[in-house]
């Protein structure tokens, strides 16, 4: 047996061994309490004492970097950890909800810069763009500098832009500021994710992600909400003006209550050519499709852009699968020189263990190491430190093995690991969390102008009737978590995805004397669809990747989606002005015409929400996906169960 096996077993044993002890030590504390005071269970209390006490300790030095056995201590988070974890999503929070704050107040400030509708919504689309662009660098950050390094140079630049936006003078200085805002805030939501992963043990992931998502989702949702109440209240420009204030709170708390969550690698490496190319890739598609609005498509300013758009997408692509094939390859013969060749890490179990009671337990150690940065596998320069990729400490070498042959300098790895698309289950769930963000996106830029140009309300009420959606979203992504950790995403998802689509479907059959609040129901509706699907499904596709791979899984469907979300908003935008520009050439009226864009622009996304769920019906299957048949036959047991108490 070779050394990194036998170093590996040595680690697990002496984790076993700890965790026996804490569990001795606690079932001992327990014993002596209940003979003192009675025969009071007594072991819950001794957990949060001892969380406690460890949370005090690691609070002095805030710069002290918190492995996962010291996060999650007998079932429970340690108030250190508890006070990070929060700081963290507030401050996702913050970011998610400035991505749509805009939406509400999109028509004034198109009416005050004289700018047309498909100009300004790039305030809304460049900002998931640049946060797409921003998360494949994720993996990079969090291995080259610390948690408290990224989120406080991230809250740095997110102030700095909303300073300029709210001070800018014209659209572009503006639009810059959202720029700096979206650069800010894009690798939150990954860190986060990538945090709670490496805190929590399998089984408790989905109610974890189900909370941390239940505010990452309603965030989006209340945006509008305050920005609009915000325009009509003291003008568009009193958004900036508040996130600027956000902005240094979120950089005062990162700084004296955020602890760093894993080691670091000064030796970590990225491509900045690739974020160049996805840069002008997914950045000339949506500016030549933009231009369509005023130019043929046979002008220059929209088929070069479209072009130039393509063709950097294809290079991006190929230079990502070229990159990991080689970073691969020089792997496999670094260690095949050492002669330490280790065995493939096995899969985390896709079935979570409140569902069949025999999931394989890691430690919180292994977990965390594999979960936070795409594995255990040291990269050359940790391997000369002695540590691996998230500080584990590996076995010294003897002389022979230092003296063996060594060999290339490590290749430059891909920014984004497009091999675990090779993983159907993963390219399924990332395809459908891409369909959701891209009719979620796009509606809530669309609805928002019925809301004001066509039927004459302000901002603020506009707001308000896209509230009661936020509300839903809320619970039903606290909800989505628990039912995911009973049923499996198969049967949550199939609700989910039906739900959106009914309430898509009601939304298209607005009109010029529709209630208004019918608006406000459709929407509920279509959030509490997004709120049952979006998280249940990325959580599954994540499981059913390999340890090793769930950095890499978590940076491509958060960059897809976000990407979907950005590209959404200017086609549906586009699709509904072009449409309005029919009708009103057939003979309508401008307000009727653009009514009749919007309903059938809603028609259009009912049909992507369609092939999500056509998707989902066929596509999500295997083990953690579950059965709707499971769901129901549970549902009756507990009718019957309810029914035989009451007789």
């Amino acid at each position: 047996m070779d050394r990194r096996n036998m170093a590996g077993r040595n680690m697990a044993d002496q984790d076993t061994a700890r965790n026996a002890a804490n569990q001795d030590g606690g079932e001992r504390t327990g014993r002596r309490n209940c003979a003192e005071h009675g025969s009071q269970d007594s072991k819950p209390t001794n957990q949060r004492i001892r969380a406690k006490r460890i949370g005090k300790r690691i609070g002095k030095d805030v710069g002290k970097p918190l492995n996962s056995a010291e996060a999650y201590v007998d079932g429970h988070l340690s108030r250190t950890a508890l006070i990070s974890l929060i700081i963290l999503t507030f401050i996702t929070f913050v970011g998610n909800f400035t991505q749509l704050q805009l939406s509400s107040a999109l028509p004034t400030i198109v009416e005050d810069f004289h700018i047309s509708v498909t100009t300004g919504q790039w305030l809304t689309s460049v900002f998931q763009l640049v946060m797409g662009v921003m998360v494949p660098l994720t993996a990079y950050l969090t291995r080259r500098f610390t948690t408290r390094q990224i989120v406080i140079t991230s809250m740095i630049v997110f102030t700095a832009g909303s300073v300029l936006a709210w001070l800018g003078p014209t659209f572009v200085i503006v639009l810059l500021g959202r720029i700096l805002e979206a650069i800010g805030t894009g690798v939150m939501w990954p860190v986060l994710q990538i945090t709670v992963f490496s805190i929590y043990p399998l089984s408790r992931r989905g109610f974890a992600m189900g909370t941390v998502g239940m505010a990452m989702s309603v965030a989006p949702a209340i945006g509008p909400v305050i920005g609009g109440w915000q325009t009509d209240a003291n003008g568009w420009r009193s958004i900036f003006m508040t996130l600027t204030v956000i902005g240094v709170a979120s950089v005062l708390l990162a700084f004296f209550g955020l602890h760093n969550f894993g080691a670091t690698d000064r030796n970590a490496k990225a491509d900045f050519f690739s974020v160049s190319l996805s840069i002008f890739g997914f950045g000339g598609l949506m500016f030549g499709f933009t231009n369509i609005e005023a130019h043929a498509f046979t002008h220059p300013l929209v088929w070069l852009p479209i072009l130039i758009g393509i063709a950097g997408i294809i290079w991006f692509v190929m230079r990502q699968i070229h990159m990991a094939a080689a970073y691969r390859a020089w792997e496999r013969a670094d260690n095949a020189a050492e002669g330490t060749e280790s065995a493939p890490v096995p899969a985390v179990p896709a079935v979570p263990e409140s569902e069949t009671g025999t999931a394989a337990r890691t430690t919180a150690d292994t977990t965390a190491e594999h979960t936070a940065t795409g594995g255990g596998t040291a990269t050359p320069a940790q391997k000369a430190a002695g540590v691996s990729n998230r500080g584990t400490t590996t076995p010294a070498k003897s002389s022979e093995s230092e003296q063996a042959p060594r060999t290339s300098p490590a290749p430059r790895p891909a920014l984004l690991d497009l091999g675990v698309l090779r993983n159907t289950s993963f390219t399924v769930g990332t395809i459908c969390a891409a369909l959701s963000f891209f009719a979620f996106s796009s509606i809530m830029v669309i609805i928002p102008l019925y809301i004001q140009n066509d039927r004459g309300y302000s901002a603020t009420m506009s707001g308000l009737i896209m509230l009661p959606g936020a509300i839903g979203q809320c619970i039903a992504q606290f909800c989505g978590g628990r039912l995911l950790d009973r049923f499996g995403a198969r049967p949550v998802a199939l609700v989910g995805s039906a739900t959106l689509l009914i309430g898509t479907i009601m939304m298209s059959m607005i009109g010029t004397d529709t209630w208004i609040w019918w608006v406000s129901i459709s929407q509920f509706t279509r959030q509490i669809g997004m709120g049952l699907v979006l998280m249940p499904v990325t959580t599954w596709s994540l499981n059913c990747l390999a340890r090793q791979e769930v950095s890499a899984g978590s940076a491509v469907t958060n960059t897809v989606r976000q990407i979907a979300g950005a590209i959404g908003a200017p086609v549906m935008v586009i699709t509904m002005e072009t449409l309005t520009r029919v009708f009103h050439a057939g003979g309508l009226n401008a307000t009727l015409a653009n009514i009749d864009g919007v309903k059938w622009t809603l028609r259009i996304s009912a049909c992507f929400v369609l092939a999500q769920l056509l998707l989902v019906m066929f596509g999500v299957h295997g083990r953690g996906a579950g059965s709707a048949r499971e769901a129901a036959q549970y549902a009756i047991k507990r009718m019957r169960s309810h029914g035989s108490a009451e007789n």
